[in-house]
């Protein structure tokens, strides 16, 4: 289990402000918000890249004070970054070879199976690689290394198309074990609809919320969280254990990520 607890953190005019959560194991998690919002801090912090001012971050019992647990943490942790991580002067091969010795489990066979999957040419400097190759090829490592919790930070802004669906079925197939968790930053709300069981909203620095997302597409009427009169009818966001309740006349969907942002965040807003 990945846990914050009252994390805050100044940078600059920025401030994560107070964040408790806890991800637990087998959760695909999707950490959404608009540009600025402190998802790449967040993440920073969940990767001790960065300290916070106050508060405490766990996983899997660990915390980055000791040298040792600090060790224990990157060793089961795959991180997929919007900046590089790999030597631009090194070819694939090489790479894998130089970094993977910092992993207990990094396994070149699967590195290159993974590489040829996506098309990568093991011997091509990673300097030479397009910004879509390059994280294409981070990918690749992250998944040889056997993490047990993949962390990436808005993978597929540069993503072709084609790639984007492969993308998809190699997180699933991560998942299969239901024992590894995989933390998704990204602004592409679309794609995370598809996957994601577990999410995490943050605006301006602030957690909005945290929780399994089955918690927000199941409606029931008497939760409603906020509710919008329009021209042609009235929209409401409701919290639901089940569809008995409710009649012909309603018309329930699933609400996309961003239906579910719009509406938590004008929560006590509501007009009828």
């Amino acid at each position: 289990m990945i846990s914050l607890s009252g994390v805050n953190k100044r940078l600059g005019s920025f401030r994560l402000k107070d964040i408790s959560i806890e991800i637990p194991d087998g959760y695909i998690c999707a950490l959404v918000g608009q540009n600025a919002s402190g998802k790449t801090t967040l993440i920073k912090m969940i990767l001790g890249l960065c300290r916070p001012d106050d508060g405490t971050v766990v996983i899997d019992g660990l915390n980055y004070q000791e040298a040792e647990s600090e060790k224990r943490i990157r060793d089961i942790t795959g991180i997929v970054p919007v900046n590089e991580l790999m030597n631009s002067e090194l070819s694939l091969l090489e790479n894998g070879r130089c970094y993977g010795r910092f992993y207990s489990r990094y396994d070149e066979s699967i590195y290159m199976e993974y590489l040829e999957r996506f098309g990568l040419d093991r011997k091509i400097k990673f300097g030479k690689l397009s910004k879509g190759q390059k994280i294409k090829a981070q990918f690749a490592f992250a998944l040889s290394t056997d993490p047990k919790y993949l962390i990436l930070d808005e993978p597929t802004a540069n993503f072709d198309p084609e790639f984007k669906q492969d993308f998809l079925n190699v997180i699933m197939q991560f998942m299969e074990s239901g024992k590894k968790s995989v933390i998704i930053a990204s602004h592409i709300l679309d794609e995370l609809d598809r996957i994601a069981d577990y999410l995490i909203y943050l605006d301006k620095g602030e957690l909005v919320y945290s929780g399994e997302t089955y918690k927000v597409k199941l409606l029931k009427q008497e939760d409603i969280i906020h509710v919008e009169d329009r021209k042609y009818g009235t929209k409401a966001l409701v919290v639901n254990h089940g569809y008995s309740k409710y009649d012909g006349a309603l018309t329930v969907t699933v609400p996309t990520l961003e239906e579910f942002m719009y509406h938590y965040s004008k929560r006590g807003e509501s007009v009828i």
